[in-house]
């Protein structure tokens, strides 16, 4: 089971891309400014492969929408985007950051876990570390999840700005899924909101069990972290022990982009050695 393709939009030309829309295209530009903090428009046609005119035509679009902004060296998330100074951490430095946690949380709990951003009205994955059963849940970086739906990325949306969450509930589901009405996801926003922790079972992928939370700096949301599997494995104890887990996940990778320590470990007290 699997969202997504294993490589990212970015990392292949045009001509290779499975499908290469204009919607696509654009996304890989949003994406690479989010990476980059900040970039030019010549450099992200040198990345991209991509005419300046065009990226220039991208790049119009997304400020009309308040997704980008011009600043003093390049270009970089807009307005529209941001929820705080958190969001200013690039997506490189999450990965980077967050993929020794993600070791970690896949080898403890023997399913995928995954580190997502909101970028707009959806949640993007930016990187997983799937897990080492034949049968697995996996979703590929750069894989497009809704927010209105499954835990990754309802526990965007249960912190996201109030307009962004009217206009996700304005929206219609993706096709294929059962409708949730606004009332029941307001409901589930905010027991996320009370308790911090994102539930789903069979949301998004048919047979599967998401738990997610959160990444929280004091300058605001950066991100949320969480493990996915079958729902065949995860049972009621694997998913009690996971959201005791994910916490210290992200409290680790937070402290470790404030102030990186070597070996820092994100288990809980009282949790078993990790089996690494």
């Amino acid at each position: 089971m699997s969202i997504g393709e294993r490589a990212t939009a970015r990392d292949r030309p045009p001509e290779e891309a499975a499908e290469d829309t204009s919607f696509a295209r654009g996304l890989r530009v949003l994406l690479t400014i989010a990476d980059r903090g900040e970039i030019r428009a010549d450099e992200l046609g040198a990345l991209l492969e991509m005419p300046v005119s065009t990226v220039y035509r991208y790049l119009r679009t997304l400020a009309d929408f308040g997704f980008v902004d011009r600043g003093t060296a390049g270009y970089r998330l807009g307005p529209r985007l941001i929820i705080g100074s958190g969001a200013n951490v690039t997506a490189e430095e999450l990965i980077r950051t967050a993929d020794p946690v993600l070791q970690l949380l896949a080898e403890e709990t023997g399913e995928t876990a995954v580190i997502v951003r909101r970028i707009g009205l959806t949640a993007v994955c930016l990187h997983e570390v799937p897990s080492r059963e034949r049968l697995r849940v996996n979703i590929a970086p750069a894989s497009s999840l809704p927010l209105r739906s499954g835990a990754f990325g309802k526990a965007l949306l249960a912190f996201a700005p109030t307009d962004i969450v009217d206009e996700v509930l304005a929206t219609e589901p993706p096709g294929g899924q059962d409708p949730m009405d606004d009332e029941r996801l307001r409901a589930d926003l905010a027991d996320v909101v009370t308790s911090g922790v994102a539930r789903s079972v069979g949301e998004v992928i048919s047979g599967s069990v998401a738990i997610a939370i959160p990444i929280f700096r004091q300058d605001g949301i950066v991100a949320a972290i969480g493990v996915i599997g079958p729902e065949t494995r995860c049972g009621l104890a694997w998913r009690t022990r996971v959201a005791r887990l994910l916490p210290s996940a992200a409290g680790a990778i937070v402290g470790a982009l404030e102030a990186p320590r070597p070996g820092q470990d994100f288990r809980s007290v009282g949790e078993p050695p990790l089996g690494i």
